[in-house]
């Protein structure tokens, strides 16, 4: 009797990584901000970055975005490398690495419309808009001005401005500051759905919980 032919598992597909650093430090006039280290996220998955102030978590996040040189080592996003100017990595990666540019006399939703026209995603920019805003909880706040508002309010609103344009890169540097925990919540949820859209993230973060909530791998930057 023939012996039953047995299927072979099947491993799940992983995707080759979309940002890839390697070896990546930056010094300035003998000044050590970030030692080098290696760091890679592929599409659907995030990496948070986790150490103690000062020890060059922005710095990467800033080579990474491509703002920043590193002294060594390299960055590269679909294989090109991580410089802002490049109109591919524009298209490709939304960061808040600090506060963003923002307006005293456009609105909360002026803004986001403002945003989403710019990356032409076509009609329904202020439904789109509307949408980002409730979903971080602050809609009512939609015809706000930005320095009108608290500063967990603000956070609130950066993050809405991050989230609020297509990318499939997204690094965010201790998105959870001056929220509380029903907002890191509603954060943790919006990372999430982004991961599961199939955007790679790297994300700088104190919070356990939020770490727990996104990670797929947690990288640990030690000061030099």
């Amino acid at each position: 009797m023939a012996g039953r032919r047995t299927k072979k598992a099947v491993s799940p597909r992983v995707d080759p990584p979309i940002l890839v650093a390697s070896g990546v430090g930056k010094a300035i006039e003998g000044n050590v901000l970030l030692r080098p280290l290696d760091v890679s996220v592929a599409p659907g998955h995030c990496v948070v970055l986790r150490g103690e102030n000062g020890s060059g978590k922005t710095t990467l996040l800033r080579i990474l975005a491509g703002t920043m040189d590193p002294s060594e080592g390299s960055a590269t996003i679909d294989g090109a490398a991580a410089d802002e100017r490049d109109p591919l990595v524009r298209r490709t990666v939304a960061a808040l690495i600090g506060a963003p540019t923002a307006y005293r006399d456009l609105t909360l939703l002026d803004h986001l419309v403002l945003i989403d026209a710019t990356w032409g995603r076509g009609d329904g920019a202020e439904e789109r808009a509307e949408e980002g805003l409730r979903a971080l909880e602050v809609g009512h706040l939609a015809e706000r001005f930005p320095h009108e508002l608290s500063s967990g309010q603000q956070q609130l609103f950066h993050l809405a401005m991050a989230l609020g344009r297509p990318a499939r890169v997204i690094l965010l540097d201790e998105p959870e500051q001056r929220l509380d925990t029903h907002k890191r919540g509603l954060l943790g949820d919006l990372l999430a759905s982004r991961k599961e859209a199939g955007a790679a993230l790297v994300v700088a973060c104190h919070d356990p919980d939020l770490t727990s909530r996104i990670a797929d791998r947690v990288v640990d930057v030690v000061p030099a």
